[in-house]
């Protein structure tokens, strides 16, 4: 087992962006911060469309219904409601009152962590030690820390909390999770996300407000799902 060291560079190079960014938002007026939010929006709204259009022949019952179970779940176990105390705890633990921090928080985690460069590297380094795919990852994720932190705040920064414990999390297990995560598994995912992410952009460019937070669990959903399926399809 090797320990997950490209993950704390990972969160490294986040909180230097997120730094970076926060630096950056002070010289931004409100029509140029409204405008970045935009920009970022759209750019989010391509990620996500890149990813959803990774979902495997044949797997789109399978993905309908991870976004129905573990929406439905989502609600009954009142997700958003167990972040918002996560959220208000640590704001109430650094004397931070941004309206965006929670928003920020998720928005992070769900662009760092949901795909298939997070899992495929933290995998090779839990089984092999190889940590170059991570390193690439990380060196993407402190870029975009910087634009989602002038947008989103301080909130941002603090997405390395949930990149330890699930990124982290999968290179430290990576002798049992790579049983699970053949290629329709990680594809299926990957869309999954992918859609998440686009309703991550419409709440950003304010077309309209979707109950992301409730919805997260269709992402373990999702692999059960598809691993089952890639199991029992004839």
């Amino acid at each position: 087992m090797y320990w997950p060291k490209a993950t704390f560079v990972n969160m490294l190079t986040v909180t230097i962006g997120s730094l970076l960014g926060l630096w950056f938002r002070q010289f931004f007026s409100d029509p140029m911060q409204q405008i970045l939010f935009q920009a970022v929006g759209l750019g989010t709204l391509l990620i996500g469309i890149k990813m959803s259009l990774r979902l495997p022949d044949g797997y789109l019952l399978v993905f309908f219904f991870s976004l129905i179970l573990g929406s439905l779940g989502g609600q009954v176990s009142d997700v958003a409601g167990k972040l918002q105390l996560f959220s208000d705890s640590l704001k109430s633990l650094i004397q931070n009152d941004d309206s965006r921090f929670s928003e920020g928080l998720m928005t992070a985690f769900l662009l760092f962590c949901v795909g298939s460069m997070t899992i495929v590297g933290a995998l090779e380094e839990g089984l092999s030690g190889k940590r170059e795919l991570i390193y690439v990852k990380s060196v993407l994720d402190g870029f975009s820390s910087i634009a989602l932190a002038s947008t989103y705040g301080v909130g941002v920064g603090f997405s390395i909390i949930p990149m330890l414990i699930f990124q982290g999390g999968i290179t430290l297990m990576a002798g049992k999770l790579s049983r699970l995560f053949r290629q329709e598994v990680l594809d299926t995912l990957s869309a999954v996300g992918g859609i998440l992410i686009i309703g991550i952009s419409i709440r950003m460019l304010r077309l309209g407000d979707i109950w992301l937070e409730n919805m997260l669990l269709a992402l373990p959903v999702s692999c059960i799902l598809a691993a089952l399926y890639k199991k029992y399809k004839a």
